[in-house]
């Protein structure tokens, strides 16, 4: 999602489909058993779209990357605090931050530790 509108666009297709099979994964815990309810689903997006806008802190939005934005089942959006080199590439590129996804995500907890504040964020979201 290149702009700020695409991604407020993104959130209004999936909140329309939030009865759907929706799987939410913070990269550093244990991958969610099951799929989130609706209510977890809105207020996911309510709470990671202020993370974004907040710590991210450009015109552009750039970090949230979907499979399709009109019938999304892919979405990857990186923590705007852990972006890895600002230009150029790495050879450690990050991971994101958070995935949602309609297939059951994988465990990722062995390649990467979720920072203190995300992971008590999480917590109070889903814990």
């Amino acid at each position: 999602m290149r702009s700020w509108d695409h991604l407020d666009d993104l959130w209004s297709v999936i909140r329309l489909h939030a009865e759907d099979d929706w799987y939410i994964y913070a990269v550093g815990e244990q991958p969610p058993a099951e799929v989130s309810n609706p209510e977890q689903l809105h207020i996911f997006i309510d709470e990671v779209d202020i993370i974004l806008r907040r710590d991210h802190g450009e015109e552009y939005c750039g970090i949230v990357y979907v499979d399709d934005p009109l019938q999304p089942t892919f979405v990857k959006i990186f923590d705007p605090n852990n972006l890895g080199v600002s230009c150029g590439f790495s050879d450690n590129p990050p991971l994101p931050g958070w995935v949602m996804s309609k297939l059951m995500p994988v465990d990722l907890h062995a390649a990467v530790a979720l920072p203190g504040n995300r992971r008590r964020w999480w917590n109070r979201l889903f814990g």
